[in-house]
């Protein structure tokens, strides 16, 4: 598992933990049920506090991403088809959203994008 922490970047430590994590798990880099690094241990890796690592730890486990087993560790949690359809389709909205931004700015209209997204639909057929 790589993580890598931006300081400059301004978003929460923490935070950039939790998104590369769930991130692996969802392209499938993590596999399901795989061991991940303890909380203290990836904590000393990173030179982070313990408790930043254990609050990335904590959302991706309320999240359902991973599970714990008590003095065992944290493992990735099996593939929630709903969860991973759920992440996937918040997703296309934010791209949707960038396409009618850079859409409106152009001048493109609704049916030169449709267009497009069916051209592109095809493509991958």
């Amino acid at each position: 598992m790589n993580i890598l922490i931006d300081n400059k970047s301004g978003e929460p430590i923490y935070n950039q933990i939790y998104s590369q994590i769930r991130s692996q798990i969802i392209s499938g880099g993590l596999a399901e049920n795989e061991l991940l690094p303890s909380i203290r241990g990836l904590a000393k890796d990173l030179r982070i506090s313990f408790l930043t690592t254990k609050r990335a730890y904590d959302e991706l486990e309320k999240e359902g991403f991973i599970y714990t087993v008590q003095g065992k560790g944290c493992y990735v949690a099996p593939r929630n088809a709903e969860l991973i359809r759920e992440e996937s389709l918040r997703r296309i909205e934010e791209h949707i959203e960038e396409i009618v931004r850079i859409a409106g700015n152009g001048g493109i209209s609704n049916e030169d994008i449709l267009e497009m997204v069916r051209f592109s639909l095809e493509d991958e057929r």
